[in-house]
């Protein structure tokens, strides 16, 4: 197994665990519940991480990487009730209409 992730909380870790299952990567979330031994072990051993099997090291950082870079491009309105949404969105917010080709 591979680590492929670790952060200061466990959301953090938490999201990047459903990136990484979303992408169809199994992935395993270990010392979730270290975060009491701060001061006895050192301080980023005691954070959340991910784990992967080896051969998914690769996809796993890439997909974590496309995941991190922020969505770019103009803002766009839904077509069904006219909400002004974030180009970072993929479905309006407030009707769940899909946004339109780009």
């Amino acid at each position: 197994m591979k680590r492929v992730y670790r952060a200061a909380t466990l959301l953090q870790v938490a999201h990047a665990r459903n990136v990484l299952l979303t992408a169809g990567i199994r992935c395993e979330l270990r010392n979730q519940y270290l975060a009491g031994a701060l001061g006895d072990l050192p301080m980023m051993e005691t954070w959340p991480q991910l784990l992967v099997e080896d051969a998914d090291e690769q996809y796993a950082l890439s997909v974590l990487a496309r995941a991190a870079r922020a969505t770019t491009g103009p803002a766009w309105t839904c077509p069904v009730c006219g909400e002004r949404l974030e180009p970072q969105f993929t479905s309006c917010w407030r009707c769940g209409a899909e946004a339109p080709p780009a």
